[in-house]
């Protein structure tokens, strides 16, 4: 128990282990509305917990803080806006390419990518287990959502009736979408990149949009879960080469890799671009990104801003400024 602290504690803690300028009720305050766990913690460092920002004032922490949250701020509408447009896509071509709203007979016709393997191969049985898997955690979300007693679940099944396609997209999360696009045959995969306006020149194998899917997703979960995203230490796989492919070719950024906040922002605005999104929003979002960039550097040492916003970062932004126009 001795080992205990209180705020005044902790305050003194990282005075006298971390020589962080921290004293005041104006710190006090802060260091409680931010959480010594969540907040000093978990902005303790770039990546990985090896990778410690030596702090020297307890403003630079806060200015970390700040600047992860206006970013958060910033691209979550966007992100919420692509996962409503893109499950609307899919769902447009679905229907067309299935004939159909019942999950049953869309499982049984489109879910078929396992066909795509010979089926004494490895490939063929793991696609087939996923397809199996997708449809079970499928049918528990809606068991679940019953339970509930959500509107749209309860409308079908208190009436014996199916539950149509749109209305488990309703209910489905993000990754559980990438993962029953994943499902899909090769022609409707490639149909919905196609509809949203992705470059399929590149995309032999059909998985563009559901490597898109995923990547928004870390994205989505980290801004909604309020956990650390400034420097993407949310993403947890690998980008795929075609994806980045893709991004460079259409965008002409080069070195695209995601291993900085500033690309998954070139994500976030390909996408919406795509979408129709208006180039006076598109610059409305970057000019506030920049800004946002702009006070942290303002308010932190350089060589931690080095760590932040990489080198090649501000070149990136003057190629997506470029692209904008187009």
């Amino acid at each position: 128990m001795s080992n205990i602290k209180s705020i005044n504690g902790l305050m003194k803690y990282l005075r006298e282990k971390h020589n962080i300028q921290i004293q005041g009720s104006y710190h006090k305050k802060q260091l409680k509305n931010i959480g010594y766990y969540h907040g000093y913690k978990g902005y303790r460092y770039i990546k990985k917990p090896q990778n410690r920002i030596n702090f020297n004032t307890f403003n630079e922490l806060m200015a970390i803080i700040d600047f992860d949250n206006r970013i958060k701020a910033l691209l979550y509408p966007q992100v919420m806006f692509i996962e409503t447009a893109l499950k609307s896509y899919a769902l447009e071509i679905i229907i067309q390419n299935a004939k159909t709203e019942n999950f049953s007979e869309i499982y049984s016709n489109l879910m078929t990518d396992y066909k795509s393997f010979s089926n004494q191969s490895d490939n063929y049985k793991n696609a087939y287990k996923k397809r199996l898997d997708t449809y079970n955690r499928i049918q528990n979300v809606i068991a679940n959502s019953y339970a509930s007693d959500n509107n749209i679940v309860s409308h079908y099944l208190k009436n014996d009736e199916s539950i149509p396609i749109w209305a488990i997209f309703e209910i489905i999360t993000l990754g559980e979408f990438g993962n029953l696009i994943s499902t899909f045959d090769l022609k409707t995969r490639k149909s919905i990149s196609k509809d949203v306006g992705l470059n399929i020149a590149f995309d032999s194998s059909g998985k563009l949009i559901e490597n898109i899917i995923f990547l928004i997703k870390d994205l989505r979960n980290a801004i909604a879960h309020n956990n650390v995203i400034f420097d993407t230490r949310f993403r947890n796989r690998r980008v795929s080469q075609t994806l980045l492919k893709v991004l460079s070719y259409d965008t002409s950024i080069q070195e695209i890799n995601f291993n900085s906040i500033t690309d998954y922002v070139i994500l976030v605005i390909y996408i919406l671009k795509k979408l129709n999104k208006t180039n006076i929003e598109l610059r409305r979002i970057l000019s506030e990104f920049m800004r946002i960039v702009d006070i942290l550097k303002q308010n932190i040492p350089q060589s931690t801003f080095n760590q932040i916003i990489l080198t090649n970062d501000l070149a990136k932004i003057k190629k997506l400024q470029i692209f904008i126009k187009k």
